[in-house]
């Protein structure tokens, strides 16, 4: 609705709008000249000279405002493409209220990557002795995959995928990053591999050569 307000505005409606302000402006100008004119010559009974406080006048109609002066604002209307994997690497620990009824059924997963929002995973995805020795799993990384977040929620919900090891080795960093961008590095099917060539060590053949430029 605000893009259709917009867009029917006319350039004449603000001219005349642009016009009856700057009357409107002269004419609280001459007024506020003669009241501070006859309240100037007032005296007050403890001797101090008094004058009447104004604001000025108010402009309502925030298009009739330099662009330096205006905040631009704006609201998302709907989304065209979700560019996130919603997958993201972490630790998980249990909830800190013992008493709640979340604390049995849910864990907290804690992303590495700060940007990410706080998750609740359910325990079932979790393993299976992490409730009774959940410090044993203070060091492990896990990826885990956003499902939903509720408006209404502070914490989002998702799914642990699986357990890539211990955090601080090159193997488990490594996949944790190909996994939350979304890179693909599971092994070559066999059809990708038979247009290679089968014997080796493989050489280019003199005729090949000739129709190259060597740039070694």
């Amino acid at each position: 609705p605000d893009v259709i307000i917009e867009a029917q505005f006319d350039d004449n409606d603000a001219e005349y709008e642009q016009h009856h302000l700057q009357d409107a402006l002269t004419n609280d100008i001459k007024k506020l000249s003669l009241d501070t004119g006859e309240n100037m010559k007032a005296v007050g009974t403890s001797g101090v000279h008094r004058t009447k406080q104004d604001d000025g006048p108010k402009v309502n109609d925030p298009r009739l405002l330099q662009d330096d002066v205006l905040q631009r604002t704006a609201k998302v209307v709907c989304i065209l493409e979700k560019k996130h994997s919603r997958a993201a690497t972490g630790f998980i620990k249990l909830l800190a209220d013992k008493n709640s009824e979340l604390f049995k059924r849910c864990a907290m997963f804690s992303p590495v990557d700060h940007r990410v929002p706080r998750v609740y995973v359910s325990l079932s995805d979790c393993p299976p002795d992490f409730v009774t020795r959940p410090e044993d799993y203070s060091n492990m990384l896990f990826i885990c995959r956003i499902v939903d977040w509720k408006e209404d929620s502070n914490f989002a919900t998702g799914q642990l995928a699986k357990s890539l090891g211990q955090a601080g080795e090159i193997e488990p960093e490594t996949e944790g990053i190909l996994m939350e961008y979304g890179v693909d590095f599971s092994d070559f099917p066999p059809e990708a591999l038979e247009c290679l060539p089968q014997s080796l060590p493989w050489v280019i053949s003199p005729g090949e050569l000739a129709k190259r430029r060597d740039l070694r």
